[in-house]
């Protein structure tokens, strides 16, 4: 399987490790990503300031998360989607029972929930079957969770 142009990794800037950490680790384990575990000393102890995720793609490459602490002078401003950058990020889900799965998890977890699960077949510009949960985590940054059944083989 060709991974040319596969998106390889991401880093996400996060304003508070202590609460961002805990937040991506349960979204990171419901999804089936694996922690990294490091020996550098910003991954390490009972409050690391950084973590990773991976999981592992058809043809043995992984795709990876990891999370870092922003600058602290705009650690507490919030994330705008509407400004430069990403507007949002969203994750493959197999199911739509995966992703009610993956909510009901962050739910527990304490996530933001800017929009429960549903289908958005009925909406302009959603493929039909479209089934779709969205969060914000910590810092603001909008996240989605998505089965879209394959139409186009």
């Amino acid at each position: 399987m060709p991974i040319t142009g596969a998106l390889s990794h991401i880093d996400i800037s996060i304003g508070h490790p202590d609460r961002s950490i805990p937040f991506y680790d349960a979204l990171f384990s419901a999804l089936g990503y694996a922690r990294w575990r490091g020996d550098l000393p910003d991954f390490i102890g009972a409050n690391p300031v950084r973590a990773a995720w991976s999981l592992k793609l058809a043809g043995g490459a992984r795709f990876g998360v990891e999370v870092r602490p922003a600058r602290p002078e705009v650690r507490d401003i919030r994330y705008d989607r509407y400004r430069p950058g990403p507007h949002h990020i969203a994750f493959h889900a197999e199911s739509a029972a995966k992703v009610d799965e993956v909510h009901a998890r962050m739910v527990a977890a304490g996530a933001e929930v800017l929009d429960p699960p549903r289908d958005y077949s009925d909406t302009p510009s959603y493929a039909p079957g479209y089934y779709a949960a969205f969060f914000a985590d910590p810092d603001g940054m909008k996240l989605e969770v998505v089965f879209e059944p394959l139409t186009n083989p």
